[in-house]
């Protein structure tokens, strides 16, 4: 409450941002925006800033993906079921993310496009298929990566987040940062990107541990039917 008080003491009331601190294994997390207010406007909510599993899959199919190679972990549940029941996506899972890139790499070859989707730990995992097959045979990969310990207010702890990025970057690997359904066009980027340099291309998915598991698909489907 006190900080509370000091930011509407500090902060006027036409530009005032609240944000709810967590104090976990002794490091301070934003952890979620309250509200952003603007001319007395609340102009983002926590919902309206989610990224929804919804629009991940939508944007894959606009982008005529055939397969999608993956590891199954519980943060993309959602997604993954979403994907599992669609009869134009073929899931096809890992047993470690190395693996994807030649999976994909045979796809290409079969002539169908293919999507990796990884977490940011396992992309690291993948250093060398990736350069061996992604980069020196130069194929159009586009690889979705959960951003495993990414924050947007720079307190990053997690080293799997503070070396993401380095680490794309050292492999000359264009990279695009999606957090919610507003940049869901980037996808849109990458693909495009991927196909003009014939190279890996990388999505970060910077929400990964919020939009995926926020609302169930059922609900979530309804809302989408009715508004």
């Amino acid at each position: 409450m006190q900080y509370i008080k000091y930011i509407n003491n500090k902060v006027g009331k036409q530009n005032k941002c609240i944000y709810l601190l967590a104090l976990e294994k002794h490091f301070y997390y934003i952890v979620s925006t309250v509200a952003i207010l603007l001319n007395g406007e609340v102009l983002m909510t926590e919902q309206q800033a989610m990224l929804s599993p919804l629009t991940i899959l939508d944007k894959i199919k606009e982008n005529n993906v055939t397969h999608v190679i993956y590891l199954p972990d519980s943060e993309t549940n959602h997604l993954f079921i979403a994907m599992e029941e669609d009869p134009n996506i073929e899931v096809i899972t890992v047993g470690r993310e190395a693996e994807t890139m030649a999976i994909a790499a045979g796809v290409i070859v079969g002539g169908k496009i293919p999507v990796c989707l990884v977490q940011n730990t396992g992309m690291m995992e993948s250093g060398d298929s990736i350069r061996g097959l992604g980069l020196d045979c130069n194929l159009p990969i586009v690889m979705i990566i959960g951003y495993r310990g990414w924050t947007r207010w720079g307190i990053t702890p997690d080293s799997a987040a503070r070396l993401t990025e380095p680490t794309l970057n050292a492999w000359g690997i264009q990279y695009y940062l999606v957090e919610h359904d507003g940049d869901a066009d980037r996808i849109t980027l990458a693909f495009q990107t991927a196909a003009a340099t014939q190279k890996p291309v990388a999505v970060l998915v910077g929400d990964e541990y919020h939009g995926f598991n926020r609302m169930n698909l059922d609900e979530e489907r309804k809302i989408i039917k009715e508004g």
